[in-house]
């Protein structure tokens, strides 16, 4: 029974898959060929696909039909994307006209009007609408950004659009800017914690004008200033000044700024200019602990290579395998690295460098591993690598990661601006001939609930005094005498840079470059400081122990001033750099003076008693030491007499 029960309700499934009707209950059953024409009309139309793909491009062919209609479905403007992608592919190249180019993206943006909104989502369309906003004239960029600027807050959360609006930011007029500033207004600390927001954020912060960024920070001090919205118009943009001139609590601002700080630190956020002048701004009126836990938490971000949204523009020409592999490259970078492209980014890391513990600069010194010379030739990473061999006192470390890394490319770093500073950093530290007071406030930079008080006062007096100092130092041949200190270092720093310069033989290599491009050295706006620092010894004669190596130095600068004077080669006295260098030599190294004399200067002091020259040849009688005088008096002194040589007035005052 169970069997017949079953029988009824199986044929039932069947008719229904089969899609026939039911079979009446009563009545005479169909006809032989009532069933075959029914049959005949059900299969025909599974007759066509009878003929199944067999080669491979059969196949091939079937698949690409089978996807079209799937995102046909799917994609309600699939259509426009393809027609779009074209005229993407004929935009972006290299060798096209620009008239060619303009009527290709006006041909676009015409398929597009009316729904920029929906293109700017896709990952596709949005390269095309990125690449008309580059290439587009002014009206029709005026256009999109109407037609995006209700949306552009919802776009810059999305993975794709963000960079159409970073590219609208960056084109956009004054007024432009102002409207999409003033749409953050309330939403900049939530689209900061937004991993691809803040992108956004951060660039609209490099394109705006002071006023403009003092009324974006501002919004993350405190809830009022970010409700209250005619509190932000001020001048000042120090957190110090807001607080006193709003007459805000202190503790309630500082509560505020850790719960927009500490979702950044958790996220790794912190690679952005913004970001870097709030946590400054944070630090300057935190207590210890609070100071500390954010160096702690921003060391582990800081040396570890950053997957961010980065790059500027997804479309343009055509990508070239090279521009791929710098972007990997680039990506595997400590952050560290891309952070040392502003001054505020310095600073971040010279906290990190100065209040971390020894483990925690190690840290740093390893991560910069195979990355010293791209901080050694930036403006701002030549500081920081300034500073971390003036506080580091692992010199082994410092020999292995930074010092022989350096020693590889010395030549390029000694005619480089930057590069020559981490030099000249430990030849002569903190000199104010080689370093502006900008830059020496910057190396000076830390936290001040992290430092005495009796520290702070006197580096405060140290570097007002170096400013004072900076206009005389190339007429007194000192310069500033500070070192930097780090919170828990213990070496002396006189004993570190001897260990750094003498024991890792990169003094070897220095002055081995030195005397083979003597002359170039000698020549040269940047090359002729580091050569006049090696010739002298360095400062407080740090290179005393190989005095044998800089007298070889010598005598190579002294037969390099003793060559006859030619038309080829502009001679060393008649340069105008050779020869003020080669004048401060004679002032402060008696050894060279006495060298020079003897090969280049004995018996010929009357040519070269005119032009650029007459300033090497008077330096002798201007010697503080009694013996140079000597040596040149007899045949100097006749010519100041005669009035063929004439030497600097004020020399002239206080000899009367």
């Amino acid at each position: 029974m169970a069997g017949g029960g079953d029988h009824p309700g199986a044929n039932k499934r069947k008719r229904e898959a089969a899609g026939r009707p039911k079979a009446p209950s009563k009545g005479p059953g169909p006809g032989p060929g009532d069933a075959a024409k029914r049959k005949k009309t059900y299969d025909a139309p599974a007759a066509k696909p009878k003929p199944q793909p067999v080669t491979a491009k059969e196949k091939r062919v079937a698949s690409k039909e089978m996807s079209e209609s799937r995102k046909m479905k799917r994609k309600p403007n699939y259509n426009l994307e393809k027609e779009l992608a074209v005229l993407w592919e004929k935009m972006r190249c290299r060798d096209v006209s620009k008239e060619n180019r303009s009527k290709l993206v006006t041909e676009a943006l015409r398929k597009m009007d009316g729904k920029y909104f929906e293109i700017a989502g896709s990952h596709v369309t949005a390269r095309v609408l990125q690449t008309c906003v580059k290439w587009c004239s002014q009206p029709e960029r005026d256009a999109v950004f109407v037609a995006l600027q209700p949306h552009l807050l919802h776009l810059s959360r999305k993975k794709y659009a963000v960079f159409l609006v970073k590219k609208l930011i960056k084109l956009a007029t004054k007024k432009q800017l102002a409207l999409f500033i003033s749409s953050l207004h309330g939403h900049v600390a939530s689209l900061l914690r937004h991993t691809i927001g803040a992108a956004v954020v951060d660039c609209a912060f490099h394109q705006a004008t002071p006023p403009q960024k003092r009324s974006l920070l501002l919004e993350l001090y405190s809830t009022e200033l970010q409700l209250f919205k005619d509190l932000t118009e001020q001048k000042s943009c120090s957190l110090l000044e807001t607080i006193s001139k709003l007459g805000l609590q202190k503790s309630s601002v500082l509560q505020y700024m850790t719960t927009v700080i500490q979702p950044l630190l958790e996220k790794g956020i912190v690679e952005y200019s913004i970001v870097h002048t709030v946590i400054l701004e944070y630090l300057t009126i935190a207590d210890k602990t609070s100071a500390l836990d954010v160096i702690r938490q921003l060391i582990p971000h800081l040396t570890q290579g950053s997957s961010v949204v980065d790059g500027d523009e997804l479309s343009g020409v055509a990508e070239v395998p090279t521009k791929s592999k710098a972007k990997k490259k680039r990506s595997s970078e400590p952050l560290l690295i891309r952070i040392m492209q502003t001054r505020e980014g310095l600073k971040i890391g010279l906290a990190c460098l100065k209040h971390g513990s020894a483990k925690d600069r190690k840290k740093i010194i390893k991560s910069l591993k195979w990355q010293t010379m791209k901080l050694a030739l930036g403006d701002y990473g030549c500081l920081f690598l300034a500073c971390l061999l003036s506080i580091v006192d692992d010199t082994k470390l410092v020999t292995k990661v930074v010092i022989d890394e350096l020693t590889k490319q010395l030549k390029e770093l000694i005619f480089d601006k930057n590069g020559r500073r981490p030099l000249l950093q430990l030849l002569h530290p903190l000199c104010s001939r080689y370093l502006t007071p900008t830059d020496l406030n910057c190396l000076k930079y830390s936290v001040p609930s992290l430092v005495s008080k009796d520290e702070a006062s006197e580096s405060a007096t140290k570097v007002n005094l170096d400013s004072k100092l900076d206009d005389v130092a190339d007429k007194e041949h000192g310069g500033s005498e500070d070192t930097l200190v780090a919170s828990d270092s213990k070496k002396d720093p006189f004993k570190r840079r001897q260990e750094l310069l003498v024991k890792s033989e990169l003094f070897e290599v220095l002055i081995e470059i030195c005397i083979e491009n003597v002359g170039e050295l000698l020549r040269t706006n940047f090359g002729k400081d580091v050569l006049y620092e090696v010739a002298v010894g360095g400062k407080n004669n740090v290179l005393e122990g190989v005095t044998d190596r800089i007298h070889v130095l010598h005598n190579a600068i002294a037969s390099d001033a003793a060559r006859p004077r030619t038309e080829d080669v502009e001679h060393a006295f008649d340069n105008y750099h050779s020869s003020r260098v080669i004048r401060k030599m004679i002032l402060d190294c008696p050894a060279f003076a006495a060298t020079l004399w003897k090969k280049a200067l004995k018996g010929k002091c009357k040519s070269f008693a005119d032009g650029f020259s007459s300033k090497v040849v008077a330096a002798y009688l201007e010697s503080r030491d009694s013996k140079v005088k000597d040596l040149a008096r007899s045949e100097v002194q006749p010519l100041i007499d005669g009035g063929i040589l004439k030497i600097p007035e004020h020399k002239a005052a206080e000899k009367k």
